[in-house]
């Protein structure tokens, strides 16, 4: 995916105490470890839902600007996925903060903002040129479009929902547990818990 991060999360979702007091952990032996868990743990929940929990700047890098030659909304839909909108990859979007460019000379423009419109309220957010405005000819050539935004619940962690907090400190229980990449089995068959991924489902961003 061609999207960076600008400014990562000034936060983790689920502090090293809540890790610790999940894991039954008292002592600090292993503090760095669990950190290290914690960040890869809401990474890895990050990329399944294709969200950003914590406000972290992004951008989002294109060739070109999308969309064919007949810029429009269809008639009669409620709510549509035009072909000509950029769709950020990462949600909830808070604000998009700056749309630029490489002109055909190869200069890097910005975007006035009162040439597109954003719609941050729908996931994936989406950003389509204002009425009587179309997207500039960019040059042609790779990464040509730089689209910068932020995305997250908030900077706190009380801004996170609880279920994303709750599969966090379940996936660092696994890692924290066994720290290999075989799990050398001597009690009987160990099966896993099929509603823990469950706990991401209400927060999976579906493009239709």
């Amino acid at each position: 995916m061609p999207l960076r991060v600008v400014i990562p999360p000034s936060v983790e979702p689920v502090t090293l105490a809540e890790a610790k007091l999940h894991l039954k952990v008292d002592v600090n032996d292993d503090d760095a470890l669990i950190s290290s868990l914690v960040a890869t743990a809401r990474a890895h929940a990050e990329m399944i839902t294709q969200r950003s929990f914590i406000s972290t700047m992004l951008e989002y890098v294109m060739d070109a600007f999308p969309g064919p030659s007949q810029f429009g909304v269809p008639w009669g839909r409620t709510f549509s996925l035009p072909g000509h909108a950029i769709l950020l990859p990462k949600s909830p979007v808070q604000s998009v903060e700056s749309i630029r460019y490489l002109d055909m000379d190869g200069t890097l423009k910005t975007m006035d903002p009162a040439t597109y419109a954003c719609d941050l309220a729908s996931e994936p957010a989406r950003i389509t040129p204002a009425f009587g405005h179309i997207w500039p000819i960019p040059l042609p050539q790779i990464g040509a479009v730089m689209v910068r935004f932020i995305a997250g619940y908030g900077n706190t962690l009380a801004d996170v929902p609880e279920g994303i907090k709750s599969w966090i400190k379940l996936r660092c229980g696994s890692l924290y547990i066994n720290r290999e990449e075989v799990a050398i089995l001597n009690r009987g068959i160990v099966a896993e818990l099929p509603f823990v991924d469950g706990l991401l489902d209400p927060y999976r961003v579906v493009t239709i």
